[in-house]
């Protein structure tokens, strides 16, 4: 554990290298560039926007304007799954390196989610824009959203950390957490509000670990209202208790990722 925590330390300046170089590359070659951090919040409020003013889909109450609920939330829902899929891809672009150069593993990870973070800095731009337009009110306990977010993508990085050792080896995993994370946004509260309801999608919904998460960064945002707090220090207290897990696994399975992929 102590060494762990030694090489977490020592690979802080390579992280932030790695991160650097990693978001130059993400928009070097892109025409938009950093307009795709926005872009699919933006096209997802808009179609469900359209659909529930055709009364194509009975989407129900919310409790702020809904163009801004969707987009608010499809913004923490993209970072939730970055936060998955970027220590897979991260870790996974540098089998070569990982196969001849000995540098603390902690690195890959933390320069992951340090492009999360950055990624959702571009999100906060339209986040800020749509208090604006909407004349949203500003919550005193916004201060607290952004702990709410940590929470959030701790959540998504203890999954990833997971599934990276085992991405090196077979790229399938990647492919298959995406088509999942399509299923899963809709089984988030994301374009629609929380169920209220018995019924079984209503369960499935409720015991979804993002909802809480994302619900209360949501809620510190804006109303200020936490609706969920057992819900969410329940899936706090899990995310803190396997946080260390899996870092112990990742240290423990890279090294046989990295023997089986170079042999």
């Amino acid at each position: 554990l102590r060494r762990m925590w030694l090489d977490l330390l020592e690979s802080r300046g390579l992280a932030w290298q790695l991160m650097k170089r990693d978001i130059s590359a993400q928009y070097r070659e892109s025409l938009l560039g950093m307009f795709w951090a926005v872009i699919p919040p933006v096209v997802t409020a808009i179609g469900f926007t359209v659909a529930s003013n055709a009364q194509v889909l009975n989407i129900g109450t919310t409790d702020l304007p809904y163009p801004a609920y969707v987009m608010f939330s499809m913004a923490l829902w993209q970072t939730f799954s970055e936060s998955m899929l970027l220590p897979l891809k991260t870790v996974s672009g540098a089998r070569m390196m990982l196969a001849k150069i000995q540098f603390p593993r902690e690195a890959l990870v933390l320069a992951a989610v340090g492009q999360v973070f950055f990624n959702f800095s571009i999100k906060l731009i339209l986040i800020l824009g749509l208090f604006l337009w909407y004349r949203m009110p500003i919550s005193e306990n916004v201060i607290l959203a952004p702990v709410a977010l940590i929470h959030l993508v701790l959540l998504g990085t203890v999954f990833g950390t997971l599934l990276a050792p085992l991405n090196v080896l077979y790229q399938d995993f990647s492919k298959a957490l995406q088509i999942l994370l399509g299923t899963w946004l809709f089984l988030t509260p994301v374009v629609y509000p929380t169920p209220n309801g018995d019924g079984l999608f209503g369960l499935l919904v409720r015991l979804n670990p993002v909802t809480p998460l994302l619900v209360t960064t949501r809620e510190l945002a804006t109303t200020g209202n936490v609706s969920d707090p057992l819900g969410f220090w329940t899936v706090s207290g899990f995310i803190f208790a396997f946080l260390p897990i899996s870092w112990l696994i990742y240290r423990l399975s890279m090294p046989y990722a990295i023997e089986r992929f170079s042999s």
